[in-house]
């Protein structure tokens, strides 16, 4: 009897010492994001102190989206909304707009990065939305995401930020790496044709020539000038490749194909891009990086190009990939 009694006392000291760490362990926030690349980014710097659920995920266009009786069943249930912003959510809009008023709700894009760096266009926009294409763009939302997590959970603060700079310097990486791939491409075959304009972020910031058959958005209807115009590219630029996108109908760039062969000029689809979704959750495309980073593959490849070594920053994301590093 005493054996047992002395390791019962023993034992209640253990308990009640897993009991106030579990007591003093911050619940992880409850965020609801609307795109892919805001809630990867997010997790990547809430960690542990926040819990990310996503309302379009692989293969939803955010233009043409809206919202659902369960969508807005997960806003309310929601501690933290985060959404990109310049109009990107297209009729979701005016529903973020209303929960803005009852609860923590943040235009993450609107919020980081600065007038001087983003794109107009001459359409209902105003403002080019797909700021994520450029990864030195977007590692701006980290200190904004960072500041609306810690302002939920205070006590996360450090843990948030030592995250926050490790994923920056990743990110930085990859910038940097993309820059390279993209200068392997013969300067002649550097145009990048996709099915809307979704690419002009990346064109800028890598250094290749972007063309979309369609707009900004894809609520704007695709015409048969547009094909035209489109082949016309094509055929005088001698492009090898086109490419398709993950949210999107191909029917308009098998359309630009078909017609550049009829002109006698060989064209290939060069790959399936990632532009308005990420890929599959629980796979590399379903991260913002590996999204870039398949989508350079891609493109490099596709074109005539080798992409660059990946940097040793990014050896623990290949690593949990199993993608090969030099």
């Amino acid at each position: 009897m005493g054996t047992r009694r002395t390791a019962m006392g023993m034992l209640l000291p253990l308990c009640l010492g897993i009991t106030e760490l579990q007591a003093q362990a911050p619940q992880p926030v409850e965020a609801v994001v609307t795109i892919g690349m805001i809630g990867d980014v997010a997790e990547r710097v809430g960690g542990e102190c926040v819990e990310v659920t996503a309302i379009m995920g692989p293969g939803v266009d955010p233009h043409l989206y809206q919202a659902s009786a369960r969508d807005v069943a997960t806003f309310q249930d929601a501690e933290l909304i985060l959404y990109s912003g310049y109009s990107l959510e297209g009729q979701l809009g005016e529903v973020l707009g209303r929960f803005a008023e009852i609860k923590p709700t943040l235009a993450v894009a609107p919020s980081s990065i600065e007038p001087a760096d983003l794109i107009t266009v001459q359409d209902v926009y105003g403002i080019d939305p797909h700021l994520w294409m450029d990864v030195s763009l977007w590692a701006k939302t980290l200190p904004v995401l960072a500041s609306a997590i810690t302002e939920v959970r205070p006590e996360c603060e450090a843990a948030i930020q030592a995250n926050a700079e490790a994923y920056g310097r990743q990110l930085e990486a990859l910038h940097a790496w993309i820059g390279e791939s993209i200068a392997t491409i013969p300067e002649a075959q550097r145009i990048l044709v996709t099915a809307h304009d979704a690419f002009n972020y990346y064109g800028r910031a890598y250094g290749i020539e972007v063309a979309g058959i369609q707009g900004i958005s894809t609520e704007t209807e695709t015409g048969v000038a547009d094909i035209r115009a489109m082949t016309e590219v094509v055929v005088e630029r001698e492009v090898p490749a086109v490419f398709i996108e993950s949210t999107i109908n191909p029917r308009t760039v098998q359309a630009v194909i078909d017609a550049a062969r009829q002109q006698g000029q060989e064209v290939e689809i060069g790959g399936q891009l990632y532009s308005d979704a990420m890929g599959e959750a629980g796979t590399a495309d379903g991260t913002y990086i590996g999204m870039l980073y398949t989508n350079t593959r891609h493109i490099v490849e596709a074109l005539g190009g080798t992409p660059a070594p990946l940097p040793e920053a990014l050896a623990g994301w290949a690593e949990r990939w199993d993608i090969p590093m030099p």
